[in-house]
């Protein structure tokens, strides 16, 4: 790649659409046309593959289930008329259940308006909704939004503290698509435990938002819950944003998710487009597999310069390497694929690790997002709350622009590949946009690399190991209370005892860990080294 900035190469590969309000420019990366050529037969197989996927095609062979999140932007594309109605039918409830919880219409068990609500989740059922609330809320919010996304009970114990006098007017969103995700679980019961302690009925405070059938949804059934949302078994977890599981929330906000349904679903139609000069999302998916030499192999640095975008490197690395992230390809061959992404906000990243950007390894393809309208006003002087100019005609928004055009210059300059989206303001509208040509550019990379982006083994396999783990603690336990305190052990005596030789480390990692909590039952005394410590009943 030239390491000087070419206005003709510019002209060439700028893709600006003037109604969307939406611009690509990747003439920063190191491909020439005729990459593009070689590349035409994997983008026609690819532009296939998509439109076999939006007709209802299973998607997903390891579950026997379509991938349908392009449905949830324009129901009448989905294959059958009652899944259309389906589908629009849960949008309508979801917009008159926000509408009766904001208008105090429901209120919970002692009768207070909701004013707050907590969503219980894990992975993209947490990480899109707070994408979007990070992103679009705002201090007159209809309902303030807490989250609780991961089993850390110290985590949970922050946000009910925050919530203590305020637990009578708070909402609980219990999001699982399969009812049964040990996190959540885990989050709801504690959660639970708190309402009840303080004398409230939990279920005139809980909405479910889950799989049709599921543990949950006969759990929400069976209580009496306020409302139960559907997660459909084609929708997964990271595209799972324009579904329930992120509209609900965002409605109970007050945010417009007609609007956000609106950016995607002009995404959609705009990257059906099989010229690929003229869709962004075939030519970030392009980008993404040159770079990276089709396997990966520079990581992807998401640099937003909009506070409000902070959490969108976390949203797009779930969806990104959750979905490129596979052992095998779809002949079954070991490819090891997928494209590391990070990445915070800018200009604070200006000042955490650009000097590696620009000085250090050449491994990496930085994606800086540009907002040009600083924020929903304009600087007329109208409001006294407008800022002030920090110089003559310049406003911290410009300081802003200078450090994403001089860090974007910088990187040129070293030879550092990278492309810039930018979208004229950040609504509703807009973040739909971003939201769809990212999802559709993954399964554009998929395609080109060979894999399936739809399926997550190893996922499933983690968890499997935890349960495993879990299952081994309860053995410990038990052994160690069956002992009557008679006798001290070191781990590694406790694991034979056990007739678990060959997983000594695990056993005193958990050894570890439950001497250091009490109430447990294990007590801890410590050795002339670790693995001399013993453990014993308390």
């Amino acid at each position: 790649m030239s390491e000087q900035a070419d206005w003709g190469r510019f002209k060439k590969y700028f893709f600006h659409d003037e109604e969307l309000g939406f611009s690509l420019d990747i003439s920063r990366m190191g491909f020439d046309d005729a990459r593009l050529d070689q590349m035409s037969p994997g983008m026609e197989r690819a532009f296939d593959a998509m439109s076999l996927l939006e007709s209802g095609e299973i998607a997903n062979p390891d579950e026997n289930r379509m991938v349908g999140h392009y449905w949830l932007r324009d129901a009448d594309a989905a294959p059958g008329e009652g899944l259309r109605q389906e589908i629009k039918d849960t949008l309508d409830r979801i917009r008159l259940f926000a509408a009766r919880i904001c208008d105090g219409v429901i209120v919970g068990g002692q009768g207070h308006t909701f004013s707050h609500f907590i969503l219980i989740g894990i992975g993209g059922s947490a990480l899109g909704p707070q994408m979007v609330s990070e992103a679009l809320g705002t201090s007159s919010d209809s309902m303030h939004p807490h989250f609780i996304d991961n089993t850390d009970p110290d985590g949970i114990r922050r946000v009910m503290n925050e919530l203590e006098r305020e637990l009578d007017s708070t909402l609980v969103l219990v999001v699982s698509k399969s009812g049964g995700t040990p996190e959540t679980c885990n989050g709801m019961q504690e959660v639970r435990n708190i309402y009840e302690r303080r004398g409230l009925n939990f279920s005139r405070h809980a909405v479910a938002v889950t799989g049709e059938g599921s543990l949950l949804d006969k759990l929400a059934s069976r209580e009496g819950w306020l409302e139960r949302f559907p997660i459909w078994d084609w929708v997964g977890g990271r595209t799972s944003v324009t579904a329930a599981v992120g509209l609900l929330p965002a409605a109970l906000q007050g945010i417009t998710v007609g609007q956000i349904l609106e950016g995607a679903g002009a995404m959609d139609r705009l990257t059906r487009n099989r010229v690929v000069s003229e869709n962004p999302s075939a030519m970030l998916a392009l980008m993404w597999h040159d770079a990276g030499e089709g396997r990966g192999s520079k990581d992807m640095v998401i640099l937003p310069y909009k506070d409000r975008l902070v959490l969108l490197g976390k949203y797009l690395q779930q969806l990104v390497m959750e979905s490129l992230g596979k052992k095998h390809d779809l002949g079954g061959h070991i490819v090891n694929q997928g494209i590391t992404v990070y990445g915070n906000k800018g200009s604070t990243d200006q000042h955490a690790y650009i000097q590696q950007l620009l000085d250090g390894p050449d491994n990496f393809f930085a994606t800086f997002i540009e907002v040009l309208q600083d924020d929903a006003g304009s600087y007329t002087g109208d409001r006294a709350d407008e800022p002030a100019p920090i110089e003559p005609n310049i406003f911290t928004g410009d300081f802003l622009e200078g450090f994403l055009l001089g860090t974007r210059e910088a990187l040129c300059g070293n030879g550092r590949e990278s492309i810039t989206i930018t979208i004229r303001k950040l609504d509703p509208f807009s973040l739909g946009m971003l939201i769809a040509l990212f999802e559709r550019a993954v399964g554009f990379y998929a395609s080109l690399a060979g894999i399936n982006a739809y399926h997550q083994p190893g996922v499933e396999a983690g968890k499997k190991a935890a349960r495993d783990i879990l299952v081994i603690q309860n053995d410990l336990i038990r052994a160690i209370k069956g002992s009557s305190g008679e006798s001290m052990r070191t781990a590694e005596q406790w694991a034979e005892a056990m007739g678990m030789g060959d997983r000594v480390e695990m056993v005193f990692k958990l050894l570890e860990r439950l001497a250091a909590n009490p109430g447990r039952g294990v007590t801890r005394t410590p050795g002339g080294t670790p693995f001399e410590t013993t453990y014993g009943s308390a």
